[in-house]
């Protein structure tokens, strides 16, 4: 009877749960359902083990079975909420438990065909819903790049790469980029190292964003900025009265991410005890709040981050060898920002966006200028110092286009390579007047200001009109005084000796 009523209907994606015993009502249902989609059957003791890293589509329960079906029912209606929930209950009597799960109610002995449309609907609706949410992710994907290109014209920047909350044009991003593809859709462990600031923690959201546990929560921890006796706590939770202050019962970071992903950012500050507490979640998938004997089990991803030598650290006894090697099944290296110039120009100019947007400001362009000091600089905080850096340009700058006196990095440019031509003032060897001095620094502040006036005041921490009065004195003239700064040192000397 299931065939012929099931005879030329669609298959859908997702996935339907049938919670029993091997009842004659539970068999008849899974049978009903083999055409229909993915189906499981679970006792209602593992159907409640199983809930939270399951993702049913569809949970179907005996109202006339033991306590175990309808309470599953009930957990399944917390944890999924958007899973519809059938109740096969006798002659269609509501129960108490259906009310609360809000569960259709099927009576029985009930018709595999009605059963079986049921289901057909319920997944059809859940395959529309995902689809709805792809288009919607994408339409976000797009105005993204709409965003950007305000500012960042392809032709400028090249092949940009885009993968989740990461952007890049350099071929050692890209190589990371590549990996994270090769990781999609699975739950392996993976160990990001990087320095400080160079987005581990943006790397890890990229993965959870991609992998089956999307619908789970992220949760991300710094064990570097807990103190170690709280660590396991944060980590772990702990019972009522474990110590002082423990005034109730503490479920942890690692219960809130359950189902989902934890990120353990600098890992490598993790303590010995904890370093054996975090071996047994990786071995067993089990923690121990602090004050208690008794285990609980948790479905974690766990990614972790360091800045610090793993290896290195394993061979002075600072770290477990066997702990190491559990999070080491598929690492990650990134570049720090140094070493990825083609990326720098790109990323001020999405973080430049971002902050102008957040401000209500119309995004601004970079000049030429503000760009070499901006690819001159070795921005030792990475990323991070970047984005830094463009919020308060993006603040410091009043027209439509950053300058490098809006640069708080201007002054240390002039020490690098790139800029050592543009900001250093050159002392002749017989000596200089403070006059020429003073004259020197009023133009090379106008060059960077690129003849702003008010720009290169602010620079100096001057007013403007004592800024103007100086250079009044100083017998410069504010478009002249930039063509003069433009020229060789040597050449700037004669005009002002004249």
């Amino acid at each position: 009877m299931t065939a012929s009523c099931d005879a030329g209907e669609p298959r859908y994606g997702g996935s339907i749960l049938v919670i029993g015993d091997a009842t004659v009502e539970v068999v008849r249902a899974a049978q009903a359902l083999e055409s229909v989609g993915e189906t499981r059957v679970l006792t209602a003791q593992e159907a409640l083990l199983a809930l939270p890293r399951l993702d049913a589509d569809v949970v179907i329960a005996d109202a006339d079975g033991d306590d175990g079906g309808t309470e599953a029912l009930a957990r399944a209606a917390a944890l999924r909420p958007s899973a519809v929930r059938i109740l096969l209950g006798r002659n269609g009597g509501a129960t108490p438990m259906a009310s609360r799960a809000e569960a259709v109610v099927l009576p029985k002995p009930f018709d595999p065909a009605a059963l079986s449309a049921l289901c057909r609907l319920a997944l059809s609706c859940a395959a529309a819903k995902r689809m709805a949410r792809d288009v919607e992710n994408e339409n976000h994907r797009l105005r993204g790049l709409d965003t950007e290109a305000t500012a960042l014209p392809c032709d400028e920047l090249g092949p940009l790469d885009r993968y989740e909350g990461v952007l890049t044009r350099s071929p050692s991003m890209k190589r990371v980029l590549s990996l994270l593809r090769k990781i999609e859709g699975n739950d392996t462990t993976v160990l990001i190292h990087g320095e400080t600031g160079t987005g581990k923690e943006l790397v890890a959201q990229a993965i959870h964003a991609r992998s089956r546990r999307r619908m789970g929560r992220f949760v991300a921890v710094n064990l570097g900025a807990i103190s170690d006796h709280l660590r396991e706590s944060e980590l772990f939770g702990h019972v009522r009265g474990a110590f002082t202050g423990a005034t109730e019962n503490r479920g942890g970071l690692f219960v809130e991410a359950q189902g989902g992903c934890i990120f353990l950012d600098e890992v490598g500050d993790a303590s010995p005890g904890l370093q054996v507490a975090l071996l047994r979640v990786l071995e067993e998938g089990t923690i121990t709040p602090v004050g208690s004997d008794r285990p609980r089990r948790v479905d974690v991803r766990i990614i972790s981050g360091t800045n610090r030598n793993l290896e290195e650290m394993v061979r002075q006894g600072l770290f477990r060898r066997d702990l190491y090697y559990r999070l080491l099944v598929f690492p990650i290296d990134l570049p720090p920002l140094r070493e990825r110039p083609e990326d720098i120009f790109a990323l001020a100019t999405h973080f430049l966006n971002l902050a102008s947007l957040a401000m209500g400001k119309k995004p601004p362009g970079i000049s030429r200028e503000a760009r070499a000091v901006l690819e001159g600089y070795r921005w030792e905080g990475n990323v991070r110092e970047l984005r830094n850096v463009m919020e308060r340009a993006a603040i410091l700058c009043k027209g439509g286009l950053v300058i490098a006196a809006d640069l708080p990095v201007v002054w240390d440019h002039k020490t690098t390579n790139g800029g050592a031509g543009a900001a250093t003032i050159t002392i002749p060897p017989g000596g200089a007047t403070l006059a020429h001095l003073e004259r020197e620094i009023f133009l090379k502040t106008l060059a960077l200001a690129g003849g702003n006036q008010s720009r290169a005041a602010r620079a100096l921490g001057l007013r403007e009109s004592t800024f103007r009065f100086r250079l009044r004195k100083l017998g410069i003239a504010s478009r002249r005084g930039v063509e003069i700064a433009s020229q060789p040192v040597a050449r700037t000397r004669q005009a002002a000796g004249a």
